[in-house]
Protein backbone atom coordinates (compact mmCIF):
# COMPACT_ATOMS: atom_id res chain seq x y z
CA UNK A 1 0.00 0.00 0.00
CA UNK A 2 1.20 3.50 -0.89
CA UNK A 3 -0.32 6.30 1.17
CA UNK A 4 -0.33 9.86 -0.15
CA UNK A 5 -0.96 13.06 1.78
CA UNK A 6 -2.31 16.10 -0.03
CA UNK A 7 -2.62 18.95 2.45
CA UNK A 8 -3.81 21.44 -0.18
CA UNK A 9 -5.92 19.50 -2.73
CA UNK A 10 -7.84 21.22 -5.49
CA UNK A 11 -10.64 20.83 -7.96
CA UNK A 12 -8.72 21.35 -11.19
CA UNK A 13 -10.35 22.79 -14.28
CA UNK A 14 -8.23 22.45 -17.43
CA UNK A 15 -9.14 24.65 -20.38
CA UNK A 16 -7.72 23.71 -23.79
CA UNK A 17 -7.33 26.42 -26.43
CA UNK A 18 -7.21 25.79 -30.17
CA UNK A 19 -4.62 28.53 -30.68
CA UNK A 20 -2.00 30.36 -28.63
CA UNK A 21 -3.23 32.38 -25.66
CA UNK A 22 -3.57 36.08 -26.40
CA UNK A 23 -3.75 38.29 -23.34
CA UNK A 24 -6.64 40.74 -23.31
CA UNK A 25 -8.48 38.98 -26.15
CA UNK A 26 -11.66 36.89 -26.25
CA UNK A 27 -10.90 33.28 -27.19
CA UNK A 28 -13.03 30.21 -27.58
CA UNK A 29 -12.36 27.09 -25.56
CA UNK A 30 -11.78 23.90 -27.53
CA UNK A 31 -12.27 21.62 -24.54
CA UNK A 32 -12.79 21.95 -20.79
CA UNK A 33 -12.33 19.24 -18.14
CA UNK A 34 -12.83 19.40 -14.37
CA UNK A 35 -11.10 16.78 -12.23
CA UNK A 36 -10.07 16.36 -8.59
CA UNK A 37 -6.40 17.08 -8.15
CA UNK A 38 -3.48 18.02 -5.98
CA UNK A 39 -0.11 16.28 -6.15
CA UNK A 40 -0.81 13.45 -3.72
CA UNK A 41 -4.26 12.86 -5.17
CA UNK A 42 -2.74 12.67 -8.65
CA UNK A 43 -0.09 10.19 -7.49
CA UNK A 44 -2.81 7.96 -6.02
CA UNK A 45 -4.88 8.31 -9.21
CA UNK A 46 -1.92 7.23 -11.34
CA UNK A 47 -1.05 4.31 -9.05
CA UNK A 48 -4.64 3.05 -8.98
CA UNK A 49 -4.83 3.39 -12.78
CA UNK A 50 -1.76 1.13 -12.96
CA UNK A 51 -3.38 -1.47 -10.69
CA UNK A 52 -1.46 -0.62 -7.50
CA UNK A 53 -2.92 -0.21 -4.02
CA UNK A 54 -2.95 3.39 -2.87
CA UNK A 55 -5.07 5.69 -0.72
CA UNK A 56 -5.12 9.48 -0.67
CA UNK A 57 -5.36 11.26 2.69
CA UNK A 58 -6.64 14.84 2.51
CA UNK A 59 -8.70 17.44 4.36
CA UNK A 60 -12.28 18.15 3.29
CA UNK A 61 -15.92 17.81 4.31
CA UNK A 62 -18.03 15.08 2.76
CA UNK A 63 -20.09 17.67 0.86
CA UNK A 64 -17.10 19.58 -0.51
CA UNK A 65 -17.21 19.52 -4.36
CA UNK A 66 -13.72 18.02 -4.48
CA UNK A 67 -14.56 15.21 -2.06
CA UNK A 68 -17.80 14.55 -3.94
CA UNK A 69 -15.82 14.31 -7.19
CA UNK A 70 -13.37 11.85 -5.62
CA UNK A 71 -16.24 9.71 -4.39
CA UNK A 72 -17.77 9.73 -7.87
CA UNK A 73 -14.43 8.62 -9.31
CA UNK A 74 -14.27 5.82 -6.70
CA UNK A 75 -10.77 6.77 -5.69
CA UNK A 76 -9.69 5.35 -2.32
CA UNK A 77 -9.54 8.32 0.05
CA UNK A 78 -9.45 9.11 3.77
CA UNK A 79 -10.75 12.59 4.50
CA UNK A 80 -10.53 14.77 7.60
CA UNK A 81 -13.42 17.28 7.97
CA UNK A 82 -12.44 20.97 8.04
CA UNK A 83 -14.44 24.16 8.32
CA UNK A 84 -13.14 25.75 5.12
CA UNK A 85 -13.79 24.89 1.50
CA UNK A 86 -11.05 23.33 -0.62
CA UNK A 87 -9.58 25.37 -3.43
CA UNK A 88 -10.22 25.39 -7.19
CA UNK A 89 -7.42 25.79 -9.75
CA UNK A 90 -7.46 26.63 -13.44
CA UNK A 91 -4.94 25.44 -16.04
CA UNK A 92 -4.91 26.89 -19.56
CA UNK A 93 -3.20 24.70 -22.15
CA UNK A 94 -2.18 25.83 -25.62
CA UNK A 95 -1.82 23.61 -28.74
CA UNK A 96 1.97 23.33 -28.31
CA UNK A 97 1.55 22.04 -24.74
CA UNK A 98 2.42 25.29 -22.95
CA UNK A 99 0.39 25.39 -19.74
CA UNK A 100 -0.53 28.43 -17.63
CA UNK A 101 -1.76 27.68 -14.10
CA UNK A 102 -3.91 29.86 -11.85
CA UNK A 103 -3.80 28.36 -8.35
CA UNK A 104 -5.84 29.51 -5.36
CA UNK A 105 -4.05 29.60 -1.98
CA UNK A 106 -6.21 27.03 -0.18
CA UNK A 107 -8.17 26.93 3.10
CA UNK A 108 -7.04 27.74 6.62
CA UNK A 109 -6.56 24.73 8.91
CA UNK A 110 -6.71 25.34 12.64
CA UNK A 111 -4.60 23.43 15.19
CA UNK A 112 -7.24 20.74 15.78
CA UNK A 113 -7.65 20.14 12.04
CA UNK A 114 -3.88 19.90 11.59
CA UNK A 115 -3.60 17.36 14.40
CA UNK A 116 -6.49 15.32 12.98
CA UNK A 117 -4.89 15.29 9.53
CA UNK A 118 -1.53 14.13 10.86
CA UNK A 119 -3.31 11.49 12.95
CA UNK A 120 -5.07 10.15 9.85
CA UNK A 121 -1.77 9.96 7.96
CA UNK A 122 -0.01 8.14 10.80
CA UNK A 123 -2.88 5.67 11.17
CA UNK A 124 -3.10 4.90 7.45
CA UNK A 125 0.66 4.59 6.92
CA UNK A 126 1.37 2.12 9.72
CA UNK A 127 1.73 -0.80 7.31
CA UNK A 128 2.43 1.20 4.13
CA UNK A 129 5.40 0.55 1.86
CA UNK A 130 5.61 4.28 1.06
CA UNK A 131 4.22 7.50 2.50
CA UNK A 132 4.15 10.30 -0.07
CA UNK A 133 3.93 13.91 1.12
CA UNK A 134 3.04 15.97 -1.91
CA UNK A 135 2.13 19.48 -2.90
CA UNK A 136 2.06 22.98 -1.49
CA UNK A 137 0.88 23.98 1.97
CA UNK A 138 -2.06 26.33 2.61
CA UNK A 139 -0.97 29.76 3.88
CA UNK A 140 -2.21 28.93 7.39
CA UNK A 141 0.34 26.14 7.87
CA UNK A 142 3.96 26.68 8.96
CA UNK A 143 6.74 25.88 6.52
CA UNK A 144 7.89 22.97 8.71
CA UNK A 145 4.53 21.16 8.67
CA UNK A 146 5.97 18.28 6.64
CA UNK A 147 8.81 17.99 9.16
CA UNK A 148 6.20 17.42 11.84
CA UNK A 149 4.45 14.77 9.72
CA UNK A 150 7.71 12.92 9.09
CA UNK A 151 8.66 12.93 12.77
CA UNK A 152 5.26 11.70 13.95
CA UNK A 153 5.10 9.01 11.25
CA UNK A 154 8.60 7.80 12.14
CA UNK A 155 7.83 7.86 15.88
CA UNK A 156 4.76 5.70 15.29
CA UNK A 157 6.78 3.23 13.23
CA UNK A 158 4.73 3.94 10.13
CA UNK A 159 5.70 3.81 6.45
CA UNK A 160 8.71 1.82 5.40
CA UNK A 161 9.85 4.72 3.19
CA UNK A 162 8.92 8.38 2.77
CA UNK A 163 8.86 10.37 -0.48
CA UNK A 164 8.36 14.13 -0.69
CA UNK A 165 7.27 16.21 -3.67
CA UNK A 166 7.03 19.84 -2.65
CA UNK A 167 8.97 23.04 -3.28
CA UNK A 168 10.05 26.38 -1.91
CA UNK A 169 10.07 26.96 1.84
CA UNK A 170 8.43 23.62 2.82
CA UNK A 171 11.09 21.65 0.91
CA UNK A 172 13.91 23.78 2.30
CA UNK A 173 12.56 23.35 5.84
CA UNK A 174 12.48 19.59 5.41
CA UNK A 175 16.02 19.41 4.06
CA UNK A 176 17.30 21.78 6.76
CA UNK A 177 15.66 19.67 9.47
CA UNK A 178 18.08 16.79 8.90
CA UNK A 179 15.22 14.27 8.94
CA UNK A 180 16.00 11.28 6.72
CA UNK A 181 13.89 11.25 3.57
CA UNK A 182 14.05 8.27 1.22
CA UNK A 183 13.17 10.20 -1.93
CA UNK A 184 12.55 13.77 -3.02
CA UNK A 185 11.12 14.66 -6.43
CA UNK A 186 11.91 18.23 -7.42
CA UNK A 187 11.86 19.47 -10.99
CA UNK A 188 14.86 21.33 -12.36
CA UNK A 189 13.64 24.73 -11.24
CA UNK A 190 12.87 23.49 -7.73
CA UNK A 191 16.29 21.84 -7.41
CA UNK A 192 17.92 25.07 -8.56
CA UNK A 193 16.02 27.05 -5.91
CA UNK A 194 16.89 24.53 -3.20
CA UNK A 195 20.61 24.47 -4.02
CA UNK A 196 21.11 28.13 -4.96
CA UNK A 197 21.74 27.47 -8.67
CA UNK A 198 21.19 30.75 -10.51
CA UNK A 199 20.23 29.45 -13.97
CA UNK A 200 17.42 26.85 -13.80
CA UNK A 201 17.05 26.65 -17.58
CA UNK A 202 20.72 25.83 -18.10
CA UNK A 203 20.53 23.32 -15.26
CA UNK A 204 17.67 21.42 -16.88
CA UNK A 205 19.81 20.96 -19.99
CA UNK A 206 22.73 19.49 -18.01
CA UNK A 207 21.91 16.09 -16.42
CA UNK A 208 25.43 15.74 -14.98
CA UNK A 209 25.08 19.05 -13.14
CA UNK A 210 21.62 18.01 -11.93
CA UNK A 211 23.08 14.78 -10.56
CA UNK A 212 25.94 16.60 -8.86
CA UNK A 213 23.61 19.05 -7.11
CA UNK A 214 21.22 16.28 -6.03
CA UNK A 215 24.10 14.26 -4.57
CA UNK A 216 25.10 17.23 -2.39
CA UNK A 217 21.87 16.74 -0.44
CA UNK A 218 23.00 13.37 0.95
CA UNK A 219 24.70 14.76 4.09
CA UNK A 220 21.45 16.58 4.85
CA UNK A 221 19.40 13.37 5.10
CA UNK A 222 18.21 12.89 1.50
CA UNK A 223 18.71 9.23 0.53
CA UNK A 224 17.78 9.65 -3.14
CA UNK A 225 16.40 12.19 -5.60
CA UNK A 226 14.24 11.90 -8.71
CA UNK A 227 14.62 15.16 -10.65
CA UNK A 228 12.16 15.63 -13.51
CA UNK A 229 13.37 17.77 -16.41
CA UNK A 230 10.20 18.19 -18.45
CA UNK A 231 10.55 17.23 -22.12
CA UNK A 232 14.23 16.40 -21.58
CA UNK A 233 13.57 13.42 -19.27
CA UNK A 234 14.66 12.85 -15.67
CA UNK A 235 17.66 12.10 -13.44
CA UNK A 236 17.79 9.74 -10.46
CA UNK A 237 20.57 9.78 -7.90
CA UNK A 238 20.70 7.16 -5.18
CA UNK A 239 22.63 4.31 -3.60
CA UNK A 240 23.07 2.63 -6.99
CA UNK A 241 24.62 5.75 -8.54
CA UNK A 242 23.29 8.39 -10.91
CA UNK A 243 21.22 7.83 -14.05
CA UNK A 244 19.65 9.96 -16.78
CA UNK A 245 16.72 8.81 -18.91
CA UNK A 246 15.78 10.95 -21.92
CA UNK A 247 12.09 11.43 -22.61
CA UNK A 248 10.50 9.99 -25.76
CA UNK A 249 9.11 12.32 -28.41
CA UNK A 250 5.41 12.96 -27.88
CA UNK A 251 2.66 15.31 -28.99
CA UNK A 252 2.20 17.18 -25.73
CA UNK A 253 -1.38 18.09 -24.85
CA UNK A 254 -1.10 19.09 -21.18
CA UNK A 255 1.70 19.00 -18.63
CA UNK A 256 -0.74 19.18 -15.70
CA UNK A 257 0.08 16.31 -13.35
CA UNK A 258 2.91 14.94 -15.51
CA UNK A 259 5.40 15.18 -12.65
CA UNK A 260 2.94 13.45 -10.32
CA UNK A 261 2.60 10.59 -12.81
CA UNK A 262 6.41 10.40 -13.02
CA UNK A 263 6.62 9.92 -9.27
CA UNK A 264 3.85 7.31 -9.41
CA UNK A 265 5.68 5.43 -12.16
CA UNK A 266 8.90 5.41 -10.16
CA UNK A 267 7.22 4.18 -6.97
CA UNK A 268 5.27 1.56 -8.93
CA UNK A 269 8.47 0.14 -10.40
CA UNK A 270 10.40 0.25 -7.12
CA UNK A 271 7.66 -1.57 -5.20
CA UNK A 272 7.69 -4.25 -7.90
CA UNK A 273 11.42 -4.79 -7.39
CA UNK A 274 12.88 -2.82 -10.31
CA UNK A 275 16.44 -1.53 -10.15
CA UNK A 276 16.84 2.24 -10.03
CA UNK A 277 17.62 2.61 -13.75
CA UNK A 278 14.44 0.79 -14.75
CA UNK A 279 12.42 2.64 -12.14
CA UNK A 280 13.72 5.87 -13.68
CA UNK A 281 12.70 4.65 -17.13
CA UNK A 282 9.20 3.93 -15.82
CA UNK A 283 9.04 7.40 -14.27
CA UNK A 284 9.88 8.99 -17.61
CA UNK A 285 7.39 6.77 -19.44
CA UNK A 286 4.62 7.70 -17.02
CA UNK A 287 5.43 11.41 -17.22
CA UNK A 288 5.51 11.42 -21.02
CA UNK A 289 2.27 9.45 -21.23
CA UNK A 290 0.56 11.91 -18.88
CA UNK A 291 1.75 14.89 -20.93
CA UNK A 292 0.27 13.33 -24.06
CA UNK A 293 -3.18 13.08 -22.44
CA UNK A 294 -5.72 15.92 -22.09
CA UNK A 295 -6.22 17.87 -18.88
CA UNK A 296 -4.92 16.17 -15.76
CA UNK A 297 -5.73 12.66 -16.98
CA UNK A 298 -3.38 9.95 -15.71
CA UNK A 299 -2.00 7.10 -17.82
CA UNK A 300 -2.73 3.41 -17.42
CA UNK A 301 0.07 0.87 -17.30
CA UNK A 302 -0.49 0.18 -21.02
CA UNK A 303 -0.13 3.89 -21.82
CA UNK A 304 3.24 4.11 -20.06
CA UNK A 305 5.43 1.53 -21.79
CA UNK A 306 9.01 1.91 -20.60
CA UNK A 307 10.57 -0.85 -22.70
CA UNK A 308 11.94 1.60 -25.29
CA UNK A 309 13.42 3.98 -22.71
CA UNK A 310 17.05 3.42 -21.77
CA UNK A 311 18.58 5.01 -18.69
CA UNK A 312 22.18 6.16 -19.10
CA UNK A 313 24.59 5.95 -16.18
CA UNK A 314 26.22 9.25 -15.25
CA UNK A 315 29.79 8.23 -14.50
CA UNK A 316 32.32 10.24 -12.56
CA UNK A 317 29.98 13.13 -11.93
CA UNK A 318 28.85 12.19 -8.44
CA UNK A 319 29.37 9.79 -5.61
CA UNK A 320 26.30 7.64 -4.86
CA UNK A 321 23.97 8.79 -2.12
CA UNK A 322 24.46 6.35 0.74
CA UNK A 323 23.59 6.22 4.45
Amino acid sequence: MIVTLTVNPSLDRTVELDRALERGEVQRVARSVEEPGGKGVNVTRALVAAGADSIAVLPGRADDPLVVALAAARLPVATVPIAGRLRSNIAITEPDGVTTKLNEPGPALDDDEQRALIGAVVERSTDASWLVLAGSLPPSLPDDFYVRVVREARAAGGAARIAVDTSGAPLAALVDSGEEIDLIKPNGEELAELTGEIDPEALEADPERVAALAARLAPRGIRSALVTLGARGAVHVGAEGAWFAPAPRIDARSTVGAGDSSLAGFLLAVTEGAASDRALAQAVAHGAAAASLPGSAVPTRADADATAITAIRIRGAVAPIVH
